[in-house]
């Protein structure tokens, strides 16, 4: 059975205003109403959200794509889309 693939959420990644010491679920599936963070859709796929604990309060760039090599940041692997 072949891999299952994520879908495209967005060719560009979200900018998110991130408070550190915080927890954040990087939806890896591409199907959740609440991107770049998981709602729970991937319930039923091979998929789990990613966690992603900031160190400290800044913007930070998640992956939209769901390509990148760098889960849940983006790499700009957008750009080869």
């Amino acid at each position: 059975m072949a891999e299952e693939q994520p879908i495209i959420a967005k060719k560009t990644p979200y900018t998110v205003q991130v408070e550190g010491g915080k927890n954040y679920f990087w939806c890896a599936c591409g199907r959740s109403e609440t991107q770049p963070f998981c709602d729970g859709s991937h319930k039923g796929t091979e998929f789990t959200p990613v966690k992603y604990t900031a160190e400290k309060s800044e913007w930070l760039w998640f992956c939209g794509c769901k390509q990148t090599g760098t889960q849940p940041l983006c790499d700009g692997s957008h750009k080869n889309l």
